[in-house]
């Protein structure tokens, strides 16, 4: 069984970190090189940077920030927003990133996950999964969460997989920024349905959250923004207490 991972996530507009809840009311966060030293020297396993307008604006992510963010950097990282096309991908390689998240494009264009796969590897391809809760399933939503999409989240993540994504990185719209803990429901049934790793991410205030989604929802990996940006909590002491608690990480 592979070792469970803790991740950051940067949500980056205009050049600086920041984060909401629900996708909406936007603070400020910080720099993102100078958060990423920082969790680099905390013991984070991988980051994550999520242009987070850069769809919307319909342009790449800034490759300006890639590269300052993957100079701190002796880790994964991975690349989200505005990646639409091959060379979309290729310029944020470029630049920095050792995988590529998709979403929207994802939706709109299944094949670019087979396209990205087989040029980088599936390892290096990960698909970014934004879902709220809706009756008795969870429906996906593209654009930063904005446009409901018309798919089921289990649906979508297994036509992933099979179209050669590597990772799945699962946001609950509902928990996102909240710190009240993670979908453990929506974990779970993700997980259950696919055989690649999923990443939990929208909801982490505590390490118990961090350790409720990888036992009770089977998480491969939980990632945290507002935990580590707001709080005094740290990726390592989270990883000191998941080992507490019986959890293998990542060395």
């Amino acid at each position: 069984m592979l070792s469970k991972r803790i991740i950051a996530c940067l949500d980056v507009r205009d050049g600086q970190v920041v984060k909401g809840v629900n996708f909406e009311d936007l603070r400020s966060a910080g720099d993102p090189a100078e958060l990423a030293r920082r969790y680099n020297a905390e013991g984070i396993d991988e980051l994550v940077i999520l242009d987070i307008t850069a769809t919307l604006e319909t342009r790449r992510a800034l490759a300006d920030t890639i590269r300052a963010v993957a100079r701190e950097l002796f880790i994964p990282l991975a690349v989200g927003g505005g990646i639409r096309t091959e060379a979309d991908a290729a310029a944020a390689v470029a630049a920095g990133a050792d995988k590529v998240s998709l979403n929207t494009a994802a939706l709109a264009d299944p094949p670019l996950i087979t396209t990205l796969a087989d040029r980088y590897g599936s390892q290096a391809v990960l698909v970014a999964i934004d879902a709220k809760k809706e009756n008795d399933g969870f429906a996906v939503y593209a654009r930063g969460g904005r446009a409901a999409a018309g798919r089921d989240a289990v649906e979508w993540a297994r036509e992933a997989e099979d179209r050669g994504a590597g990772e799945i990185l699962l946001t609950s719209i509902d928990r996102d920024g909240t710190m009240t803990g993670y979908d453990v429901e929506l974990v779970r049934q993700v997980g259950d349905a696919v055989s690649i790793p999923v990443i939990a991410s929208g909801g982490a205030g505590s390490y118990e959250h961090m350790l409720d989604a990888i036992r009770e929802g089977r998480a491969s990996a939980v990632a945290a923004a507002s935990m580590f940006h707001f709080t005094e909590q740290t990726p390592l002491e989270a990883k000191r207490y998941l080992r507490r608690h019986g959890i293998d990480l990542r060395l």
